[in-house]
């Protein structure tokens, strides 16, 4: 469910009104998401994605999604793109929340990804990377590694319910993290997508029937961060299979696409195996935290973070580059 906020026919249209999209043509919510109301939205100009943010989102923080969208998009990467009102501003407000509109992307995302799935993908990261550069709002990382311990904290009470023994092996895990993250200025920075998993990756067949990355959606825990954990965090999400086992076949594809488009540093590729397990840390903790804090029957679908345990403990024995196909 991703419609926690009606819009009525005559909101829509007074709130159409202020951008010169013509007259409303169709108008739909979307069942995917889970963070905003989202909603297709056809007018006489085409197609657009209607969002209205919900309490989750800190309205402070909007500028920064949006205006790195529009960034982005002005130097060539296919991503959403912000509608501007009449007025110059493309945040608004509809139903008693900020909303935005952003044009449409085509494609498909992977249910099943394979390995001419990941060459696009370190391609189009890279690209990404390279579009925001010059962006000048940043955005620290809040779920980076200064939120990692207080969110292990807040699961002690009863994470050994999900796995005996797996607060003990997160505190090990975290230590070991911590001492072995770059320091201040050790490596690049820029802006990052940070939740970059298959969903969030749209593909349509090129003239030869190859998947080829059509948009990057959902930038809404972009952040200023290492663009090396941003690899980190595709590799997780993108080059393990059904059963846990790492494919270097598509690691390697991934990799070498994205370093013919932005080359890694030789510290960025020494240090892929502790921004691997940080990565795979971040994605257990913050699942681990939802599955044991949300209430019975809610109508939340909560993810298993034990798919991540199985993912930090393979980065874990992985302690080189080579390991993860450099």
């Amino acid at each position: 469910m991703a419609v926690y906020t009606e819009v009525t026919d005559e909101a829509l249209r007074a709130f159409l009104s202020d951008y010169a999209l013509g007259d409303l043509v169709a108008f739909r919510g979307i069942a995917e998401g889970v963070e905003n109301s989202n909603y297709a939205l056809k007018t006489e100009a085409g197609d657009f994605i209607l969002t209205l943010y919900e309490k989750r989102v800190d309205p402070a923080e909007l500028p920064y999604f949006l205006g790195l969208m529009d960034h982005m998009a002005g130097r060539g990467l296919a991503c959403p793109t912000p509608v501007h009102a009449r007025d110059g501003q493309a945040l608004r407000v509809l139903a008693g929340r900020p909303a935005a509109i952003v044009t449409f992307l085509p494609g498909v995302w992977p249910r099943k990804v394979r390995p001419d799935h990941c060459a696009p993908l370190g391609r189009a990261l890279a690209q990404m990377h390279r579009a925001g550069e010059g962006f000048a709002i940043l955005r620290p990382n809040a779920l980076g590694p200064g939120g990692w311990a207080p969110l292990l904290d807040g699961c002690r009470a009863r994470g050994d319910e999900v796995q005996p023994g797996l607060v003990g092996e997160l505190d090990a895990a975290l230590s070991g993290i911590l001492a072995a993250w770059p320091g201040e200025g050790a490596l690049p920075r820029g802006h990052i997508h940070a939740d970059l998993f298959p969903d969030n990756v749209f593909f349509l067949p090129d003239s030869g029937g190859k998947p080829q990355v059509s948009g990057l959606i959902d930038f809404y825990f972009a952040c200023s961060e290492l663009l090396a954990y941003d690899v980190a965090i595709c590799l997780n999400a993108w080059c393990f299979e059904a059963d846990y086992a790492f494919n270097v076949t598509k690691a390697r594809a991934l990799l070498s696409a994205y370093d013919a488009v932005r080359p890694m540093s030789a510290d960025e590729r020494a240090a892929l195996p502790v921004l691997c397990r940080g990565a795979a840390l971040r994605f257990l903790l913050t699942r681990l935290y939802d599955w044991t804090h949300t209430p019975a029957g809610a109508l939340v679908t909560r993810k298993d973070p034990l798919e991540y345990l199985r993912k930090l403990r393979f980065f874990v024995q992985a302690d080189s580059a080579s390991a993860l196909g450099l």
